[in-house]
């Protein structure tokens, strides 16, 4: 009975983590091509195919931590697992890897910004080199 429970745990969990990681990173990388267009200085092609290279490294950094991080674990054959404790512990899960992904957002806009701001740097000096 308890691991029909674990593996309607990870049912549940599997396709929640893979949505909020797809979302997150459609979000992040439509928004995100105005800065690697900018930080190209216009030259779209190229930051384009660098945005799309840095959305499948999200995916896989982000996709892989979750399987990584998606064991249920500490109980054993002669525990009766309640439907109670299988939601506070995809609560848990679900919660820790939102917060996660939070943290690779905002880890994501800074290289944006900081790239953005490089990019700027470079241009300037250049110009009063002319």
């Amino acid at each position: 009975m308890e691991n029909s429970k674990i593996i309607i745990g990870y049912i549940i969990y599997l396709p929640i983590v893979i949505c909020l990681t797809i979302y997150i990173s459609k979000m992040l990388f439509k928004n995100g091509r105005l800065f690697m267009i900018d930080i190209f200085k216009g030259k779209e092609d190229i930051a384009l195919a660098t945005n799309k290279l840095f959305e499948i490294g999200f995916y896989l950094i982000n996709i892989g931590f979750a399987l990584y991080i998606m064991k249920i674990y500490g109980y054993s054959s002669n525990y009766q697992m309640s439907n109670q404790t299988l939601m506070e512990i995809l609560s848990k899960k679900i919660g820790g890897f939102t917060i996660y992904l939070g943290i690779m957002l905002f880890l994501n806009l800074f290289l944006f910004f900081r790239g953005r701001k490089k990019s700027r740097r470079f241009t300037t000096k250049t110009t009063k080199v002319l």
